[in-house]
């Protein structure tokens, strides 16, 4: 009977428009929840096969979408690890709960997060979500892994009680040595410097490097490198510079009495100190008519120092700190992508976990692709409109008052209907 779908369309009409209001309250409450996605409403008519002049209304239905693909402003913060993503893509993390159970934990997606490291040492948010990434080698490198799985991914965890050290294993000597000392038959002075080096356990040690004009030939030096921790000479090398036009004194050949061979293609030689071998970079001397200089010169390595705090590049490298301003890569935070972000699952604090009507998903290396980066000391707004909600909330009561408008009209109907028979 046409009346009676009347009746049921106007049921419908309720029931869409309070599924519309409780996605608006969510929106509304969320409004200042960081990485928090709206949920839209749609409506779709139902339409019933008519005949003839008669029509049965169908009603209609409702969907919920969460937006998940939306991104909001980035706000900044005072914590280096308040991470969120500065375009597309998803920061992976897992519950703590399972990290701490020993097993695999299932991979959750999130787009920013309030990270700090715990009593345990895991990167966590305060609802219990732990930040995954891959494990850096001891050389700062990273494996080849896999990047259609999680399989690889670790929790981000750091030993705050242990000490740090690396040693020292590469020099570039950025010196002058004065061209009007190195003349033939003339006594030019030596010149000396000390360059500290840091060995296997983090101890400091010193390299000694005297530079002694032959006499012999104009432009010849003799350089000896003396390991302090031993004492003992690593190094004798003969230094012969080019004070030609297009030389401009640089150096030009090099002899070995000790030491490795000087390699000309990359400026270097290897000495073997106490800790190990050492690359020296000499390939960057000059001999010029000016006082000897030793303003450049650079080195790897640092001392035994305490853990300080962490921070994350906008590649998603992880960088532990240390007191003594060192700093060490020890994960990578990759960045999630699959074809179709909104067909995921949405989970509580606001975390999604990938589905078949997502797509399969892709671990790129933050930047890369169709990634964004990794912003630290930021945090995602809530994609809420306030104003969008409200003027919506107004549209949906008044809908809702619509529809019970038609059941009590209807209702009055069937009420006259009834009466006929009296």
């Amino acid at each position: 009977m046409t009346i009676s779908s009347s009746l049921n369309a106007g049921v419908a009409g309720l029931a869409a428009n309070s599924s519309r209001l409780a996605a608006i309250s969510d929106n509304i409450a969320n409004a200042s929840t960081a990485g928090y996605k709206r949920v839209v409403t749609s409506f779709e008519s139902m339409v019933i096969s008519q005949s003839g002049g008669t029509y049965a209304a169908g009603g209609v239905s409702v969907s919920n979408t969460r937006m998940i693909d939306q991104r909001s402003s980035l706000i900044s913060t005072n914590n280096a690890t308040d991470l969120a993503v500065d375009g597309r893509g998803f920061i992976p993390v897992a519950s703590l709960a399972e990290v701490e159970a020993g097993s695999q934990p299932t991979m959750l997606l999130t787009t920013s997060g309030s990270f700090r490291t715990n009593e345990e040492g895991y990167l966590t948010t305060s609802s219990g979500l732990v930040l995954l990434g891959w494990e850096a080698n001891a050389d700062e490198t990273f494996p080849t892994v896999a990047r259609d799985t999680d399989d690889p991914l670790v929790p981000v965890k750091f030993d705050t009680s242990q000490l740090s050290a690396a040693p020292t294993t590469y020099v570039s000597l950025g010196v002058n040595l004065p061209a009007d000392s190195a003349l033939t038959g003339a006594a030019g002075d030596p010149e000396e410097n000390s360059i500290q080096y840091f060995d296997n356990l983090g101890g400091q040690q010193d390299l000694s490097i005297v530079y002694t004009p032959t006499g012999l030939n104009d432009n010849e030096w003799t350089m000896t490198i003396t390991d302090g921790a031993t004492g003992t000479v690593v190094g004798d090398y003969t230094l012969t510079f080019d004070d030609s036009q297009t030389g401009k004194g640089t150096l030009s050949t090099v002899g070995t009495t000790i030491g490795g061979a000087y390699d000309a293609s990359t400026g270097t030689i290897i000495v073997t100190a106490d800790s190990g071998p050492i690359e020296i970079e000499i390939g960057v001397m000059t001999q010029l008519s000016s006082a000897f200089t030793a303003a450049t010169i650079e080195k790897d390595g640092y001392e035994a120092a305490s853990f300080a705090g962490v921070e994350v590049d906008e590649g998603g490298y992880v960088h532990a700190l240390y007191e003594n301003g060192s700093s060490r890569i020890v994960y990578q935070i990759p960045l999630a992508d699959m074809p179709n972000p909104n067909g995921m699952k949405s989970l509580d604090s606001q975390t999604f976990m990938p589905s078949t009507a997502s797509g399969a998903y892709y671990l790129w290396d933050a930047g890369t692709g169709p990634t964004g980066s990794v912003a630290g000391y930021r945090q995602e707004e809530s994609t809420t409109d306030v104003a969008t909600e409200l003027t919506a909330m107004i549209q949906t009561q008044r809908a809702y008052s619509s529809n019970a408008k038609v059941i009590q009209t209807v209702d009055e109907m069937l009420q006259e209907t009834t009466n006929i028979k009296r």
